[in-house]
């Protein structure tokens, strides 16, 4: 008689773990117990589960283990940015890019991937070269900060290192496309016995599924990024194919209806690109479409890349273009290439990720 396969306990959720212990006769707190164990320490081995019982862990041991990424490859750039290739028990690789602040506030960011490559194909970006294996599940989008915060030496002493404050869901994947993961991933990270990280520090960031934007806000309290990145949508058809699906006006009636808090913003990210989306009009466009909106905008000078026929425009170029947003009373910052000697700025990860350079849809 074959024997019953093993059960992941790192992809079991609160109520998966219950409901895994009630087939063992144990309570439903314990569920609790080794949920910490998991995403909040990091723990790989049921035998280090040291407020179970011994009992409890022998029996965990027969039926149970606790699937875990390992860290591939760590780079370091020169200003201190660090990105993570951590490939998942599946074999498959993904890239995650901590970003240290070296300002008083200390606010360090952690970016992180949703899918294994992306299936959008923004004509700008690395990842898109890659085409789409697929959708990481929720515990391993968790996990991509679970095992960076070990490799910092933050996990179990946040007085060991540098802590994560930020979280950026602006790496490999479309997070909306993804959508019932990314969720679930999310109240996991602001759970007290996961990573406790407040909502009002994650950032979800989408290149514009519109359907899916109010969507979000009513589901889980996070702030929300999206990707423009052109002031018409014949410009935005080229560069980013998802407008003819989703165009401008759909998007921003889409941000219309997010739900906010007092104070709270959009960030509206805008890739320049020479001569594409980077004239005095562009701008004035952008300002003009944002009306009505409590919007920031972050102007993305391209950081360039083999996979990509793009250029970065001028210093002068870039600071027209910031200077004619903000006199119109938008708030507007140039975003600091980081970790761009590494491949790890924005629009660049996957330079070295195995994933097919095909595309698969996969849209739950």
């Amino acid at each position: 008689m074959t024997e019953s396969p093993k059960t992941d306990l790192a992809a079991l959720d609160l109520e998966g773990l219950a409901a895994f212990l009630k087939t063992l006769g144990e309570p439903k707190y314990r569920a609790g117990q080794i949920f910490r164990w998991i995403h909040r320490r990091g723990v790989t081995d049921v035998a280090m589960m040291t407020d179970l019982s011994k009992a409890l862990r022998e029996k965990l041991s027969a039926r149970a283990f606790v699937g875990a990424m390992s860290i591939a490859r760590v780079e370091r750039a020169a200003d201190g940015t660090r990105k993570y290739a951590l490939r998942t028990k599946k074999g498959d690789v993904v890239e995650a890019v901590f970003i240290p602040d070296a300002s008083a506030e200390g606010r360090n960011t952690l970016c992180i991937s949703s899918q294994v490559g992306c299936a959008i194909d923004c004509k700008f970006c690395l990842t898109a070269s890659l085409g789409l294996l697929r959708n990481l599940e929720a515990h391993e989008i968790v996990e991509q900060i679970t095992r960076v915060k070990e490799d910092l030496g933050t996990l179990v002493d946040p007085e060991a290192g540098p802590p994560i404050q930020n979280i950026v869901m602006m790496g490999m994947g479309e997070p909306l496309q993804n959508y019932s993961n990314v969720v679930s991933a999310l109240k996991m990270i602001s759970s007290q016995d996961c990573h406790n990280i407040s909502p009002r520090r994650i950032t979800v960031s989408t290149s514009g599924l519109a359907p899916r934007i109010p969507r979000l806000g009513n589901d889980v309290s996070v702030n929300l990024a999206v990707s423009l990145n052109a002031t018409t949508d014949a410009v935005r058809d080229r560069i980013m194919p998802i407008n003819k699906k989703y165009n401008i006006e759909q998007v921003l009636d889409a941000c219309r209806a997010f739900p906010m808090k007092q104070r709270q913003r959009i960030t509206f990210e805008y890739v320049l690109l020479a001569d594409e989306n980077d004239s005095d009009a562009d701008a004035r466009r952008l300002v003009k479409l944002l009306e009505g909106i409590p919007a920031k905008v972050n102007v993305i000078p391209f950081n360039e890349h083999p996979y990509s026929p793009f250029k970065r425009p001028s210093a002068e170029r870039i600071e027209s273009f910031q200077r004619i947003v903000a006199d119109s009373g938008v708030a507007v910052f140039v975003r600091t290439p980081r970790g761009d000697d590494i491949s790890a700025a924005c629009g660049q990860l996957g330079a070295e990720v195995d994933a097919p350079r095909k595309m698969l849809r996969i849209v739950d």
